[in-house]
């Protein structure tokens, strides 16, 4: 193999997955750039590599040198340093500063900041605020490329480098080969896969007890991420043997070891981690104790339906006045209903019912965009759940049983979004004499984590149910209402864009061509003819994957709508001022939550940091923070749920047809407030609404509500 030193002058392309970058170089002897190309995550501009590899020939892009091994040295030569300083790597040190500490120490520089960093001070406008900045961040940035080393020994991926540094600190070698697989307890981001690649390269054997604990836990983990909220035993083992390849008795032992020592929960063939046992055993007690506890209010009071009417200047029909007058005689109730069924004015008498019989009412939604709909739709103040529950970083719930929370009525709107963890944490802060009404879309999508809280509420039969289904005339006049309702029912909806519409349907058959239409039509097509901005218009897709994934459409609309001004790159992405961009995990520490859409208000080069605006909230991320966030011009439908907006964009081709179902769709379809436009095929939608299938979820709520203790 070929061997040399180079500077990196350009990063191409970087995939934050696999690690697969393409490099531009200077190296010493050539006078244009060599372009590189390999597993080199987390290379960054001014970096200096030594590579090992080969030089190869690419039909497209020529020669090419592909890099089998590479790791990061320290710069020799004083513009190395400067180019090393100014990439942003070190906080404190942009590329003014890296040139005026350059021009003051030379080739001495790293010296100067390792051994002497006060004489940093000799530098015109470094102070010592900012020298203690520069000191510990290259302290920080030298223990990561130990560590980095270290991976790389071993032939894995180091973009999680920084994050094992952060939970272990000096420590950080020492521990990982000790127990590799800790880091896939520890280390968001880090799994059983990545664990796994290194505790072999470590000589861990097959059979080690802590690889078949690992591999047992991201089973389970994974199977959570489907939805469920236990595995079969059998269901468990055999997706174990496939991934361990290793022997059923040795999975057995290890198992039982874990159920002994409680890192797993069996129960009648079930096998259970232990936070989802916890949770699902005490929503079903919490919610019998809820229901048999003694009601405040006098389950005989009779609403004055008519009075009500008038003061709220409303008509209800039969099954709303029922579902009023439920609400106010029962304990725990559900309302459930499509679009234009009128569950908001159904709410909305609810809780004026209930605040002329004195209650003090509480409202609250999962999400920070549900929350705000809710407040406006009724003029009251609505708290995300984890707000309500007075959430902290540090101390979890503040809101719980032995501090639970304060009134007479709990109203939760978007209940199908529940999962079964945070309904635990919900129910717990409930005191026995709050009255608890659940209110949702039973047929969109179910929670994105595991359970199928509503749905098992309902189907276990022991709470009042009240199910709208009339649409209100004045949601008829919506062809996004009644097409929603015909998907619901699995009727094929109007296509035909009559006069007036506010469902458009537009015939592509490529996915090329649907890609190319949907950016003119967020550019140029839709901003002219609805007089709205191109942010105000969301792209909802099936899948993150493909040609009309979020992936690749993010990446076409950014080109068209966001192509210039400042940037920061990190991980294979390119991150703009003005970005539109969503959270994708729970953030407690920021109070930013999965789904939650913001835009990059400003972004600090120098301190690798940005800013982004969620609603009236400016929230500060650093560099090593943004895998926490990608570009949000086109979004899954499943991380819309919760959220409306005023134009949607939905496209549905027979490439997705793994994902295509009638609850995707319909939902997708009913996010849209005031125009949504579907690109695709007939044949794809005549799919997704004959494809009624609800994906069964491993759940034993149900069952555990129906039992008598």
């Amino acid at each position: 193999m070929i061997k040399f030193n180079c500077v990196v002058e350009h990063i191409t392309f970087q995939s934050p997955e696999t690690g697969y970058s393409v490099l531009r170089v200077s190296v010493q002897g050539h006078t244009d750039f060599i372009t590189v190309v390999g597993n080199l995550a987390d290379a960054v501009v001014g970096a200096v590599l030594m590579i090992e590899g080969n030089w190869i020939n690419h039909p497209k892009y020529g020669t090419q040198f592909s890099a089998v091994k590479w790791q990061e040295t320290t710069p020799a030569t004083a513009y190395g340093i400067e180019k090393y300083l100014g990439s942003g790597l070190i906080k404190g040190v942009g590329k003014a500063y890296a040139k005026r500490i350059v021009q003051k120490f030379g080739t001495d520089t790293i010296r100067v900041i390792e051994e002497d960093p006060q004489r940093l001070a000799e530098v015109e406008g470094i102070g010592e605020k900012r020298i203690q900045k520069i000191a510990e961040s290259w302290k920080r940035q030298k223990e990561i490329k130990n560590i980095m080393i270290f991976l790389q020994s071993y032939d894995i991926s180091v973009s999680y480098a920084v994050k094992i540094y952060k939970q272990y600190s000096d420590e950080s070698i020492t521990l990982v080969k000790k127990n590799p697989y800790r880091l896939a307890d520890d280390i968001r981001g880090i799994g059983f896969k990545t664990a796994d690649a290194i505790a072999a390269r470590l000589g861990f054997d097959k059979h080690h007890p802590e690889r078949c604990r690992s591999g047992i836990i991201y089973i389970l983990h994974q199977l959570a991420d489907e939805g469920h909220v236990y595995a079969e035993k059998e269901q468990l083992l055999d997706k174990c043997m496939k991934l361990l390849e290793i022997d059923q008795n040795a999975l057995e032992t290890a198992l039982q070891r874990m159920i002994t020592i409680y890192d797993a929960i069996e129960e009648q063939g079930a096998i259970y981690l232990p936070f989802y046992y916890r949770a699902e055993c005490g929503i079903a007690k919490k919610l019998r104790e809820l229901s048999e506890a003694d009601s405040l209010l006098n389950q005989n009071i009779q609403v004055d339906i008519p009075a009500l009417e008038r003061k709220l200047n409303m008509q209800y029909d039969p099954i709303q006045a029922e579902g009023i007058q439920q609400a106010v005689s029962s304990k725990i109730m559900i309302l459930t209903g499509g679009p234009g069924t009128g569950k908001t004015t159904t709410t909305l008498g609810i809780i004026e019912s209930l605040r002329m019989m004195g209650n003090a009412i509480l409202l609250a939604a999962p999400t920070g965009r549900a929350a705000k709909h809710m407040a406006e739709a009724t003029g009251m103040e609505a708290q995300t759940i984890h707000r309500l529950l007075e959430y902290n970083p540090e101390k979890g719930f503040q809101r719980n049983a032995s501090n639970p929370l304060e009134g007479d009525v709990l109203i939760i709107d978007e209940s199908s979004m529940i999962d079964i963890t945070l309904m635990y944490s919900l129910i717990k802060a409930i005191p026995l004499h709050m009255k608890l009404i659940l209110v949702g879309d039973i047929d969109q999508l179910p929670s994105v984590d595991a359970g199928n809280v509503l749905r098992d509420l309902i189907d276990c039969g022991q709470f009042p149910v009240i199910r709208l289904t009339k649409i209100f005339r004045q949601a008829q006049s919506s062809h996004i209402i009644t097409n929603a309702h015909k998907i619901n029912k699995g009727i094929f909806p109007n296509l035909q864009n009559p006069p007036g519409t506010d469902f458009f349907f537009i015939e592509c058959e490529e996915p090329e061509q649907a890609a190319q239409q949907i950016v003119g039509l967020v550019k140029t097509r839709l901003p002219n003819y609805c007089h709205v901005k191109p942010e105000e218009i969301q792209v909802l897709t099936p899948m993150q994957k493909g040609v009309i994934g979020a992936t690749n459409l993010n990446q076409l609309l950014q080109q068209n709508l966001n192509s210039g001004g400042i940037s920061l790159n990190h991980s294979g992405r390119c991150y703009r001022l003005n970005d539109k961009v969503m959270q994708i995990r729970n953030n407690y520490e920021k109070d930013v939550f999965n789904g939650d859409i913001g835009t990059i208000a400003a972004i600090d080069t120098e301190n690798r940091e940005i800013i982004i605006r969620f609603e009236n909230r400016h929230i500060h991320y650093d560099i090593t923070e943004l895998d926490e966030l990608v570009h949000a011009y086109a979004i899954t439908i499943h991380k819309s749920q919760g959220s409306e907006y005023p134009i949607v964009i939905l496209p549905i081709m027979m490439t997705h047809f793994i994902m295509l179902q009638r609850n995707l769709i319909y939902t997708g379809i009913t996010r849209a407030k005031k125009m949504l436009v579907l690109i695709g095929t007939k044949k794809a939608v005549a799919y997704a609404v004959k494809h009624v299938t609800v994906t069964h979820r491993n759940s034993r709520l149900k069952e555990r509500l129906l039992a008598k203790s």
